[in-house]
């Protein structure tokens, strides 16, 4: 009998207690990311989930929609004008930002995994029905023919949202990259400043310039334009769409009243008056920062 075992009996005998051996350390555990970017990066990293592109033949049973818009743009670049214009005429229904990409589908047990694997489903195809069914129910309420959806980070999943609707339309929607990046500093200043603005948005122009060129026959409309001659951009538009442009799409405010909510910042009075205004003047080149010219040259804003 070992050493040990005599001195627990021992012990166990006088005091009731006995000697066991300490367990090893446990290793320790990373500290959590309080970075905003690091953990935004983190989430970034998440895999794509595994989808199928419906051919011609499938989309009769695996897509409701026929023919979506979706508005390619980043954020303060006058989304939000655009598609009060597009909901203005009788066939488009561009409700508010759906954020359909970030709907997402879980299996409640490795049966029903198996399941939707039988049947030819994986997580990214029932996502995909899901997020057609959301906006076909959408459109079928309005009682319109085709729906417009501009959420501003669809940009960044254009792969799959191209993937999803083989026979979607695409719309780019360009702003001065400057004006973009003052107006996204200037509607919550104390939550990011002027450079952390520039640099946010920026990651959203760069997505909305990759999907400008992974995408073959989109639309491509400023917002400079919009203001200076919104009949001739909107006939422009519906042309692109196959339909036919309606004067009332100019006087979107009568409309949208309905539609006006909280956080649309100096949109407000734009679309409360019913008519587009004309945007504030282009930045002067040396008011370009470094950040930002390469995207300006590349949109044209500068040489």
């Amino acid at each position: 009998m070992s050493l040990l075992r005599n001195l627990n009996r021992a012990l166990t005998a006088t005091t009731g207690l006995q000697v066991r051996r300490a367990a090893p350390p446990a290793p320790a555990e990373p500290e959590a990311a309080t970075s905003k970017g690091v953990a935004s990066k983190a989430a970034a990293k998440k895999p794509t989930p595994v989808y199928r592109c419906p051919g011609s033949e499938d989309l009769a049973t695996d897509r409701l929609l026929r023919q979506p818009v979706f508005i390619m743009s980043p954020v303060r670049s006058g989304s939000t004008l655009l598609r009060m214009l597009l909901n203005a005429h009788s066939r488009l229904h561009a409700p508010h930002e759906l954020h359909i990409r970030r709907l997402e589908v879980g299996y409640g047990s490795k049966l029903s995994q198996k399941a939707m694997s039988a049947l030819d489903l994986e997580r990214g195809d029932l996502e995909h029905l899901l997020w057609d069914r959301v906006m076909h129910r959408e459109l079928v309420r309005s009682g319109k023919d085709f729906v417009v959806e501009k959420t501003p980070s669809n940009a960044f999943v254009y792969r799959r949202i191209r993937d999803c609707w083989p026979d979607a339309r695409f719309v780019f929607l360009l702003r001065h990259p400057v004006s973009i990046a003052r107006s996204w500093h200037e509607g919550d200043p104390g939550k990011r400043t002027y450079e952390e603005a520039a640099a946010d948005a920026l990651r959203y122009m760069k997505a909305v310039d990759n999907a400008r060129k992974g995408i073959t026959g989109g639309y491509t409309v400023r917002y400079e334009e919009i203001t200076a001659d919104p009949e001739k951009e909107m006939r422009g538009l519906c042309t692109f769409l196959g339909i036919d442009f309606e004067p009332a799409m100019l006087e979107y405010g009568k409309k949208n009243d309905s539609q006006v909510v909280k956080g649309l910042g100096d949109w407000r009075d734009k679309i409360k008056s019913g008519a587009v205004q004309t945007g504030r003047a282009l930045p002067a080149d040396d008011e370009i920062p470094g950040l930002l010219r390469p995207m300006c040259q590349a949109w044209g804003y500068s040489k």
